[in-house]
């Protein structure tokens, strides 16, 4: 026996100093540990309660602890739990066909997270452009501010140096233009171009919609040299903009759509979406994942799905944005100072600071967490909100009072 461990080290006293002596230090959590949580109600090791606007990083959208889901997930862990990629499973293959109903999509891969079905969907396009074209056809086409995953090849594949400093040598063919500007990806989406990968709603980069004249511009640019179009959903999907992904609001059909986040409310999972003839350049062998698709995760997925895609929750989601934006409005309107003009899509909104205040975000958010809010950033000049998409009215007005308090303060002690 390892004589580190003791008979009580699953109920040793923990707190936010134990991270520093135990884990890697990629993180800079809170101070605060949160232990419980329902709905958009959070409580710490305290017992002090606050009102949660991240959802998770856009991944709660039905709340935490949800209980249709925890009654789903516990009835198919006294079921079954795992198997292996050599046999399938009925929720995977329930959950892949609810999929392919309310997309454009023929066909899924399941895996774990975003950035394994961003890697997924960027391997396959490359297969896919060798087979058809050739060996030549390889460039990846992405934004600059935009972010992918984690993996060396996504990471490399996001707009964001930042991210691959010290990871050199990076993966190559890859080129980065300027988001939302259609004459660069005239000039950069040629002939040896395999892929373009763009996020329908800029999340990391600062919250920006993509303009529907740029997104179709580079489905024109995609069918006209051949390369594929990969949307990443990844925050965008599963009704946080107000469809069930955020293409369906657009005049655009992509390739490929990767999805994740919200799609297991906090349980892992990530799924890639295609047609029938680009997933046939997958073939036995050639991908593959240990937990992708488990029985687990695609029992939750598929009520997730089910309870987010209906039309008068959907309609909801569109009906709280409004609301939050309205305070937003009125937001700016009193602080002009201080804030830019709120911008986003559904329940996935970011509120940029003023040109005096740039680089403060997590000044503020840091005080509004203090009063009980928790909050996003979108890169350091922009104040980010998620929240679960079962909000309430008075969540919002709740919300709205605790970040005009946040603020008061922050400008008092600027």
């Amino acid at each position: 026996m390892n004589a580190k461990l003791d008979s009580g080290v699953t109920t040793r006293p923990v707190t936010r100093q134990t991270f520093d002596e135990v884990l890697v230090p990629t993180y800079a959590p809170a101070a605060m540990v949160p232990v419980r949580a329902a709905g958009l109600d959070v409580w710490d090791q305290e017992d002090k309660h606050y009102l949660d606007f991240t959802s998770g990083i856009a991944v709660s959208s039905l709340g935490h602890a949800n209980p249709v889901l925890v009654d789903a997930l516990t009835k198919q862990i006294n079921t079954l739990w795992h198997l292996g990629n050599g046999y399938t499973n009925e929720p995977v293959l329930r959950l892949a066909s609810a999929l392919v109903e309310a997309t454009f999509a023929d066909r899924a891969f399941f895996c774990n997270s975003g950035a394994e079905a961003n890697e997924a969907a960027l391997k396959l396009a490359r297969k896919y452009a060798h087979t058809k074209f050739g060996p030549h056809k390889s460039r990846i086409i992405s934004c600059l501010s935009s972010f992918h995953g984690r993996t060396l090849f996504t990471v490399s594949v996001g707009g964001q140096p930042k991210y691959t400093e010290g990871f050199e040598p990076l993966p190559q063919e890859i080129n980065h233009i300027p988001y939302n500007d259609i004459e660069a990806a005239r000039a950069a989406i040629l002939d040896d171009v395999a892929a373009v990968i763009v996020e329908p709603i800029q999340g990391e980069g600062g919250v920006i919609p993509g303009n529907h004249e740029y997104l179709a511009a580079l489905r024109e640019f995609c069918d006209k040299t051949g390369a594929l179009l990969i949307f990443d959903e990844v925050q965008s999907g599963v009704g946080r903009t107000g469809a069930l992904y955020a293409y369906m609001d657009t005049p655009v059909i992509p390739d490929i759509l990767t999805s994740a986040k919200a799609l297991g409310n906090g349980y892992p999972i990530g799924a890639m979406l295609t047609t029938e003839e680009i997933a046939q350049h997958f073939n036995v062998g050639s991908h593959g994942t240990t937990y992708g698709g488990n029985p687990l995760a695609a029992t939750v997925a598929l009520n997730v799905v089910e309870m987010i895609n209906q039309p008068a929750f959907l309609a909801r989601v569109k009906e709280a944005s409004a609301k939050i934006f309205a305070n937003l409005e009125k937001l700016t309107a009193d602080y002009p100072q201080l804030f830019g003009k709120a911008r986003g899509l559904g329940l996935l909104i970011g509120l940029p600071l003023a040109e005096g205040f740039k680089g403060r975000a997590k000044d503020v958010t840091k005080i509004a967490e203090k009063m009980g809010l928790m909050l996003l950033i979108a890169g350091p000049d922009v104040i980010r909100m998620a929240p679960a998409l079962i909000v309430s009215d008075a969540q919002i007005a709740e919300a709205d009072r605790i970040l005009r308090a946040a603020v008061d303060e922050f400008l008092a002690a600027a």
